[in-house]
């Protein structure tokens, strides 16, 4: 095994779980430096650095996905593996603070072929809650970039992460898989529009800054509401999406007071804990004269206390229940998703023969040292001879000589050791390496002959 995820979602564990382990993106670069202490030592040894393992992490609404490679490379690897393995598991589960055994009944450990497959899908947007949405693609180059600043990103999870992108970028203009998707601002927009009659006449609040509260912000302003506000709680950060739509920004810490004013109330933010509470949408209502409320929580933990989806006039949804609004016409989207797996499948071939070609590094590395040994053994006799004043000609012969000589041996000796059976196979792979075709290969010996095989006498 040289590469593992190890991760959750939206199949395998619902939103309260996945909260649990998610991560903001000023989290992740302390996060991996803290995993990639973990794996580089589990149980408390230290390794060379060249063998230090990889590690990158993808945190969303939707998932956290720990990407590994462990450290060396050929038969070393293995034992390294499995240490990867377990120092993983134990970190997530300690990060969401559940046991080994509770964390494995709600995640995937995938490897090698598998993992790129995984990963490959996740990038094309065919793992997603919204089939072919382009944002996951973002999300995961963000989380490149956190695992190279945070010194944790090598070799092997480049290779994986570069080949993904370049597979997503191919689904995506070679495929239709991108226009069968409903985004889930549209589907908020939807729903909306659904409890009130007219989404012209509602006051609409946003609750964060962020990426998908611009993309839900941008749905809605095209219905236009009779007002807008954003709340954020960086005001300078929260001023800029208002302005940008016509709206009114508001402070975080005035949300409980202001509540009352609006009618559609969708929030994402980074916080930890829930920053809309029961007892705050209760006074809202009061004040509201329980005229009803259509909130949106997309954030991942939540924003919004789950005990206000009990009250009467609330009509509460989370990023798990506007999945099931998504919808897609069947036959064009199953078209596009074989063309699309297609294309991944050939990008994970690519990528598993990289991989197998990795296992022979470590022979040309001690190929390359041997032969740079050699090299320096006969320059050093040559500088001898050279000192003692011997002819020019007469000293590059001889450094010759011995290079060749030396690189010869062991090829040599390997043909005249091999006995009788196997030394035509041995003739076959020396003239591969040494001759390229330039010369004949050597006939392989003849074999005696029995009795039987002997002509008859004619005479």
């Amino acid at each position: 095994m040289t590469v593992l995820t190890l991760g959750l979602n939206h199949h395998t564990a619902a939103v309260d779980l996945r909260g649990r382990f998610a991560f903001a993106v000023e989290q992740l670069s302390p996060a991996l430096r803290q995993l990639h202490e973990r794996l580089a030592s589990p149980h408390g040894s230290t390794h060379a650095a060249s063998a230090q393992p990889e590690v990158a992490l993808l945190s969303t609404c939707n998932r956290t996905e720990l990407y590994c490679a462990p450290g060396g490379l050929g038969a070393s690897a293995g034992a390294s593996a499995r240490d990867v393995r377990h120092a993983a598991i134990a970190w997530l589960a300690q990060v969401g603070q559940v046991s080994q055994e509770e964390l494995l009944r709600h995640t995937y450990l995938l490897e090698d072929g598998q993992a790129a497959r995984h990963a490959f899908r996740v990038a094309s947007g065919l793992d997603s809650m919204v089939l072919g949405e382009p944002q996951i693609l973002g999300q995961m180059k963000q989380a490149v970039r956190e695992a190279d600043t945070a010194g944790t990103l090598g070799t092997t999870l480049h290779q994986l992460f570069q080949r993904g992108f370049a597979v997503a970028k191919e689904v995506r203009t070679s495929t239709e898989i991108g226009a069968h998707s409903i985004s889930m601002a549209a589907a908020a927009v939807r729903l909306a529009g659904e409890l009130f009659e007219d989404l012209g006449r509602t006051r609409v609040l946003f609750v964060g800054a962020g990426e998908m509260i611009e993309l839900t912000a941008t749905h809605f302003a095209a219905r236009t509401p009779r007002a807008m506000a954003v709340a954020n709680r960086t005001l300078e950060r929260g001023e800029k999406l208002a302005t940008h739509l016509g709206a009114q920004a508001i402070r975080l810490a005035d949300l409980p007071e202001r509540l009352h004013e609006f009618d559609v109330v969708v929030s994402c933010t980074a916080s930890t804990l829930p920053i809309i509470g029961l007892g705050a949408v209760e006074r809202a209502l009061k004040a509201r004269k329980r005229r009803p409320m259509f909130m949106v929580d997309l954030a991942v933990p939540r924003d919004i206390e789950p005990e206000v989806a009990r009250l009467g006039d609330v009509y509460l949804y989370t990023v798990d229940d506007l999945s099931a609004l998504v919808q897609t016409a069947s036959e064009k989207r199953q078209a596009a998703v074989a063309q699309a797996e297609a294309i991944i499948e050939t990008g994970v071939q690519g990528f598993v023969s990289w991989l197998d070609q990795r296992t022979t590094v470590p022979l040309i590395q001690a190929l390359h040292t041997q032969a740079d040994a050699w090299r320096a053994t006969e320059i050093a006799r040559a500088r001898k001879l050279l000192a003692k004043g011997e002819d020019v000609e007469a000293v590059l012969d001889a450094l010759s000589r011995g290079l060749t000589q030396k690189m010869l041996h062991g090829a040599l000796a390997e043909l005249h050791s091999a006995d009788t059976r196997h030394r035509p196979q041995v003739a076959a792979s020396l003239s591969r390496l040494f001759l390229r075709g330039d010369l004949a290969p050597l006939a392989p010996p003849r074999q005696p002959r029995s009795p039987a095989d002997e002509p008859e006498d004619l005479a």
